[in-house]
């Protein structure tokens, strides 16, 4: 894609594909910069001395205003940043939000090693995974120019920070096997994001990710949420509180217990797959929660929706692959499949992917994506300044809990609180 550098109406520089909205990103970039105190705050706080300077940072998050809000925050603190370092290098540091580049990495060099033992290039058509498909025919087709790309790139990286709970997960499983291959700090069990992106992100864009895509009236209808956890307790309350009735399934039974005495009523799906209205999956990294058999029992035009970023705790591939089934969309991202046997169909949103992102407007950037991406600053500050002294290993770190608590007190003075200090005896 050809991209330059120009100057819009108001003088203002930009870099994007269509010149023409230059102005109109920068202007939501700028409202958000307002709603995000914490990374405003860094940028006063940190910029001046510059402590990123030299370090290339890739990433991979949504792109979102707030994202860029953040893009822009760590070059102000004297940062580069970009995907592709060229030929012979790569990044030092890593934003993460899902895995994907880790992932890239990590099979780069799987392909590279089997490239040296056999001669083989990576065959994207030995899977059925459309997006793996997609990351062997990169790696296949870099390889031809540079064979250790992807060791040079291990070598050279200091460190990532990861904030979904699906990568986390994987990445602990890495360090328990011994294959970890570069420090990570997990920014997604910071305090100050599990204590506010459930409750002030995920609880309200449910709804108005339901609202957004099928503009369907949640009040009356039966809900079944899928799991029970972190993010299904705040899921629930949302749809309770939008007049929806609730049911969870669980395979925890301390989380079942939790559902009942919030009066939630338990189920298994099997129980209530021909009754239910809206089904939404909150099951973080499990896959194969709703399959297509269970679709094929479903009212018509039953809802389907995902809070998480892989799209195979839905059977999105049963569901593509069904023999005669047919794909209806009526709006961005929203498809109803009807059956051929039947004539009935299920609506499913954002491609059995994250609804929140896909149909709202993911989480309000004043509390949840300013902390989130604070967090992000302050693991890669944290990372980029012990680099050479060997505080961190390769393994997986949670962000230091002073950090964590500079991270809120960023927060405040933005939104007009002030601290009560204590005295020594209440200090001591």
């Amino acid at each position: 894609m050809a991209l330059s550098v120009e100057r819009a109406a108001s003088r203002r520089e930009y870099k994007v594909k269509d010149m023409s909205q230059a102005d109109f990103g920068r202007l939501q970039i700028e409202l958000a910069e307002v709603q995000m105190p914490a990374l405003m705050s860094f940028r006063s706080v940190f910029g001046p001395s510059q402590p990123l300077k030299g370090a290339r940072i890739s990433g991979y998050l949504h792109m979102t205003p707030q994202t860029a809000v953040l893009i822009e925050t760590l070059t102000a603190l004297g940062a580069e940043r970009a995907l592709d370092w060229g030929p012979g290098s790569g990044p030092d540091l890593i934003v993460g939000d899902g895995g994907d580049a880790i992932l890239l990495i990590l099979e780069g060099i799987k392909a590279e090693e089997a490239y040296k033992k056999t001669g083989n290039l990576p065959d994207p058509a030995s899977t059925n995974n459309p997006e793996l498909q997609i990351l062997l025919t990169i790696i296949r087709d870099g390889m031809q120019t540079d064979p250790k790309r992807y060791h040079k790139m291990k070598e050279g990286l200091v460190g990532v920070s990861e904030a979904t709970a699906t990568a986390v997960e994987r990445l602990y499983g890495m360090q328990a096997h011994g294959t970890l291959l570069f420090p990570v700090i997990n920014v997604n069990d910071c305090v100050t994001k599990t204590k506010f992106q459930n409750l002030c992100g995920c609880r309200p864009s449910g709804p108005d990710g339901l609202l957004m895509a099928a503009d369907v009236e949640i009040a009356g209808k039966v809900a079944v949420v899928c799991g029970y956890g972190v993010v299904g307790k705040d899921r629930a309350a949302a749809l309770k509180e939008a007049g929806a009735r609730v049911i969870v399934t669980e395979i925890d039974p301390i989380c079942a217990l939790q559902a009942v005495n919030e009066g939630i009523q338990v189920q298994t799906l099997e129980d209530v797959v021909s009754e239910a209205d809206i089904f939404v999956v909150t099951a973080g990294s499990s896959k194969g929660i709703i399959m297509v058999d269970h679709m094929r029992k479903m009212k018509n035009n039953a809802i389907i929706c995902n809070v998480g970023p892989f799209d195979n705790a839905i059977d999105m591939l049963g569901l593509e692959t069904f023999p005669g089934v047919k794909r209806i969309t009526f709006n961005p991202q929203t498809d109803r499949w009807v059956f051929p046997d039947t004539q009935s169909g299920v609506i499913v949103l954002a491609e059995g992917r994250l609804v929140n992102l896909g149909h709202a407007t993911g989480h309000p950037c004043s509390v949840t994506s300013s902390c989130s991406f604070a967090n992000h600053a302050m693991a890669q500050l944290e990372l980029w300044m012990e680099r050479d002294t060997g505080k961190y290993e390769k393994k997986v770190y949670v962000l230091p809990k002073h950090l964590d608590e500079k991270v809120a007190a960023l927060h405040l003075g933005k939104l007009g609180a002030k601290l009560t200090k204590p005295n020594k005896e209440h200090a001591d």
